[in-house]
């Protein structure tokens, strides 16, 4: 049996996402494991909340350094430090450089509030709603260097209800985001999933568009 895949989770609010993760490799639903949790900003509750799990973490303040390369550059040693092997980003806001991505090409996942490549970028709940869209949903996509951009792996799919805010657009789709992280991660520390020639392949498969949760095997 191989070793659990040595995860980096990044992080820059309550990490909720983080949790569906960390408690699904706990469970052993995952074969992966948290080797450290890391946050752009002090005195976040994704933190408090890994730490109280025991996991470790740190904290990297952006205002701490003169630039964002610099930023990047103690990122990157504390991820490989950590002897993490797949970084995920859960929630983290910063737009990294394709420097960055390059770096960690393959093996950097990110999850958007959205049914990419629909709304990239920020306040994708409201423009939905903006859009007069009939359908809302999440997406983990291997990370390049344009936002939001890299190849679709998996997503999930929420109806837009009539009298639908915001928030209550979130709220639905918030249960939904926690179980693409899990099932994505799973597949990559089977050794299903890889990104190749620029497309993720899952069980020999091109992912030209990535997949629906409902319809992708388990």
């Amino acid at each position: 049996m191989s070793a659990p895949l040595p995860l980096a989770i990044l992080i820059s609010g309550r990490g909720s996402n983080m949790l569906a993760i960390a408690h699904a490799c706990a469970g052993g639903a995952v074969a992966a494991t948290v080797r450290i949790v890391l946050a752009d900003r002090p005195g976040t509750g994704g933190i408090e909340r890994a730490a109280a799990l025991g996991l470790p973490t740190g904290v990297l303040p952006f205002r701490d350094y003169p630039d964002r390369a610099g930023f990047e550059a103690a990122l990157a040693d504390a991820i490989d430090a950590s002897g993490a092997r797949l970084v995920v980003l859960a929630g983290f806001m910063r737009i990294l450089t394709p420097a960055f991505t390059a770096r960690f090409a393959g093996r950097l996942l990110n999850i958007h509030p959205s049914l990419l490549p629909r709304h990239p970028g920020l306040d994708t709940h409201a423009r939905v709603l903006a859009a007069g869209d009939q359908e809302h949903g999440a997406s983990v996509h291997f990370v390049t260097g344009e936002l939001d951009g890299g190849p679709v792996v998996l997503r999930a799919r929420v109806p837009v209800l009539p009298g639908d805010t915001p928030a209550s657009l979130a709220a639905r789709l918030l249960p939904e985001e926690h179980c693409l992280f899990p099932r994505v991660i799973g597949w990559i520390a089977a050794g299903r999933l890889q990104l190749v020639d620029g497309l993720p392949e899952l069980d020999g498969r091109r992912l030209s568009h990535g997949l629906d949760f409902e319809e992708a095997p388990a």
